[in-house]
């Protein structure tokens, strides 16, 4: 890249994440330390730190990074927790968890994106990620419960298998809603037997595909 990344990431925390409220300093400090224009193609790299998704191929997009930045705070992530990722897509938001000192199972259905993303975890040398090649509507349950939970796909409804892998006390951040790119973003919690839902406002995210997700 022409300018520094770091300076770019810095900029990026400032202007777009911090301006809006974001002030978990776990969350800021990982925004500003994973080189965030090596999970989108070379020719995309001088976009990476802009304000909006970007394409990563096969119809899927890696998220803005406020959004990124917004569901990883309302998952209050602390280190030692086991988080369970569905939709791995590039890659970038597992390795913002893994940052955060999460144990990150991530989970991908389509197979050039898996194993595009697998590569980057070894070639950065994130050994707390785990990826698996799947459909994340039904989780990852010989690996669960988890602490946390973190759809990065839209889909009609929260899959029930999600639900069931959630520790107690636990949370599970959702984009779900009835028409594919308009969603709400949902936080599930449950604590002492008790599961939650709270509605965080309007969202648009690619299709959850899956057995518990869009056809």
């Amino acid at each position: 890249m022409m300018i520094d990344p770091r300076r770019l990431r810095e900029r990026m925390v400032k202007e777009q994440i911090e301006a809006r409220g974001i002030s978990d300093p776990a969350v800021l400090a990982a925004m500003r330390e994973v080189p965030r224009h090596l999970f989108v193609e070379p020719a995309l790299a001088m976009k990476a730190y802009s304000d909006s998704p970007l394409p990563i191929g096969e119809g899927q997009t890696i998220s803005q990074p406020y959004i990124v930045a917004l569901m990883s705070e309302l998952l209050d992530v602390k280190p030692g927790m086991k988080v369970l990722e569905i939709g791995t897509g590039s890659g970038y938001q597992a390795a913002i968890l893994a940052h955060m000192g999460a144990e990150v199972h991530t989970v991908e259905r389509i197979r050039k994106l898996f194993f595009a993303a697998r590569k980057r975890f070894a070639d950065m040398r994130l050994f707390s990620i785990r990826p698996k090649l799947d459909d994340g509507t039904l989780g990852w349950p010989e690996e669960g419960p988890y602490d946390r939970i973190i759809v990065t796909a839209g889909g009609p409804r929260v899959p029930q298998p999600l639900v069931d892998q959630l520790a107690d006390p636990g949370k599970l951040a959702i984009p779900v809603g009835d028409t594919r790119r308009q969603q709400s973003l949902i936080l599930v919690t449950r604590e002492n037997g008790e599961v939650t839902e709270q509605n965080l406002g309007g969202v648009a995210f690619v299709d959850l595909v899956g057995s518990h997700g869009w056809t």
